[in-house]
């Protein structure tokens, strides 16, 4: 069977838009939707599930709300709800064992306006097994990135922010790759949304100086960057070259820039997803979502995707 997709919905625009998208991904998928809400002043210090008869009526209301919601504009999913007696953050990591995907809103009711992720989606981020998807709710306009994805989620409205949009653009999934150290798991994961959308992969690859120009204080000549360029240039093209065998109807666009954070953030201005990735870590400490993924979060104008990779 393949395994569920599910969206934490706690009744915010965010949640609710994360919920939309989820559904459009389960479709895409193939997969069962499951809408888990998490309820931690019922929690007996066990993640188990509850008896809906049990919960409060306004739990009641809202879950089933939003699934009603979700099967009236996404007629074909096939929806469970589900109540998790535990906290949002604890509840949903624990949710997750298993699942195919997790998407989440950026911020839920306890958020505050102006924050752009709030540290429950931070936190699930960091923590879950699944790969996870943030999904933002649109703005006064409309033309949030949730809005994007209620309406057409998984398409793009162009092509990257170096192109353009426009009518008849290509949908992308742009994907930071580390050509030094590239992840098998996150390239998969890039290379199997496109082709459930039908588009391209955008890989971005950032890198900086080497630490030696920043020691002897100066930056390296037109010749020596151009060098640089091309070393890198062709390390991500060897990090590609597996995937680009396994999806021949992919198409491809590579593109080589300093400064990974800032390329990602700009490029998702056209992309109908942003996917980054997140190294497991044997023990709790530290941060656990690394400096890239961190800025992606906060800033990036397309639904993110952090995939967990060893």
């Amino acid at each position: 069977m393949t395994p569920p997709v599910l969206a934490g919905v706690d009744g915010s625009p965010e949640s609710t838009a994360a919920a939309h998208w989820a559904a459009e991904e389960a479709l895409r998928r193939g997969a069962p939707l499951r809408l888990v809400h998490a309820w931690p002043w019922l929690t007996d210090g066990r993640a188990s599930f509850a008896d809906p008869d049990d919960l409060p009526v306004a739990a009641q209301r809202m879950l089933a709300g939003t699934a009603d919601e979700v099967r009236e504009r996404h007629p074909g999913v096939h929806v469970h709800t589900d109540v998790v007696l535990d906290a949002a953050v604890d509840g949903l990591v624990a949710a997750a064992e298993g699942a195919g995907l997790l998407v989440v809103g950026s911020r839920g009711l306890g958020g505050f306006a102006g924050l752009l992720v709030g540290s429950v989606s931070m936190a699930v981020a960091a923590r879950a097994a699944a790969p996870v998807v943030v999904v933002r709710a649109a703005g006064p306009s409309g033309t949030g990135t949730a809005a994007a994805a209620a309406a057409h989620p998984g398409t793009g409205t162009g092509t990257g922010a170096g192109e353009g949009a426009g009518a008849g653009a290509v949908s992308e999934v742009v994907v930071g790759v580390d050509a030094g150290a590239p992840s098998d798991a996150v390239l998969a994961f890039a290379f199997r949304e496109a082709g459930l959308r039908g588009a391209r992969v955008r890989a971005v690859h950032g890198w900086d100086l080497p630490p030696a120009f920043a020691v002897v204080g100066f930056l390296p000549s037109g010749t020596e960057m151009a060098q640089l360029q091309a070393g890198e240039q062709k390390a991500l093209a060897a990090a590609l070259a597996a995937h680009r065998e396994r999806h021949p109807e992919t198409e491809v666009v590579e593109q080589v820039r300093l400064g990974a954070a800032r390329t990602l953030v700009e490029e998702s201005a056209g992309a109908g997803l942003v996917v980054v990735g997140r190294r497991r870590r044997p023990h709790d400490f530290g941060p656990r979502l690394g400096r890239v993924a961190h800025a992606v979060l906060h800033h990036a104008h397309a639904p993110v995707a952090v995939v967990p990779h060893d």
